[in-house]
């Protein structure tokens, strides 16, 4: 059994299928996914329908983004958010008006079952943005910081190279988990494509909301696989600015 973690889908299903088929997955990996599965591209419903129903008949764990938990207000409560509209909530919006009020009703569901985060019994932390508070994340006072958080990869980026744990200028942060796996900020502002790893931490958001691939990674081997760019996937879309 592998286990396998997906990085941000932001509506991209052709991506997605063919990330899972190039990687071969089997009913016997277990698939972590990071969150932000909408928002961008035109088939976000269409992503949660293939989740739930992947969930069937695969160990899967359902880490929340921030682009989930807009959704899920605008779904359930009728919240518009206008920056969430300009950074790929239009594209959702539009593709919700042709879902059944039946399934809009799962998807909320879906939504409101995703977890913060995940921890394993190997001390690696899955989570889609990152936390705060320097004794982790059981005692972090803003949840929301689970899926908003930059701070933590920005922290990764700017350390001292020459710098090990044990230095007491080493940040804390950096010392509590094995591995800390990451979205939400993606590796293109970076100029990179591919799945980087700084410190413990490994982003996975290998720039799929925009001219990036998306990625799914073995996270015992560090073996990747990826998509065709998704501006290529959908060449008839704008996806995110």
């Amino acid at each position: 059994m592998r286990t396998l973690v997906i990085g941000d889908i932001h509506g991209g299903l052709r991506a997605l299928h063919q990330i899972l088929e190039r990687a071969q997955v089997s009913s016997k990996d277990k698939l972590i996914f990071l969150g932000d599965y909408v928002d961008g591209w035109s088939q976000s419903p269409q992503v949660l329908d293939f989740l739930i129903e992947l969930n069937t008949k695969n160990n899967c764990v359902f880490i929340r983004g921030n682009h989930d938990e807009l959704l899920l207000h605008w779904l359930k409560d009728n919240k518009d958010n206008l920056l969430w509209y300009n950074h790929g909530g239009e594209a959702t919006v539009i593709a919700y008006e042709e879902v059944s009020h039946e399934n809009k009703q799962r998807h909320i569901e879906f939504l409101q079952s995703l977890q913060d985060y995940y921890l394993d019994e190997q001390q690696r932390l899955f989570i889609h943005a990152g936390f705060t508070n320097m004794n982790g994340i059981n005692f972090e006072y803003f949840p929301k910081l689970f899926y908003w958080d930059r701070t933590l990869w920005e922290t990764a980026l700017a350390l001292n190279q020459n710098l090990n744990p044990g230095d007491l200028s080493y940040p804390k942060r950096l010392t509590l988990y094995h591995e800390i796996y990451i979205g939400h900020t993606p590796v293109t502002r970076i100029g990179k494509t591919v799945p980087v790893n700084k410190a413990c931490v490994w982003n996975i958001d290998t720039g799929a909301a925009f001219k990036g691939p998306l990625t799914i990674m073995d996270i015992d081997t560090k073996e990747f696989w990826q998509s065709e760019p998704l501006h290529q996937l959908y060449f008839d879309e704008k996806g995110r600015n």
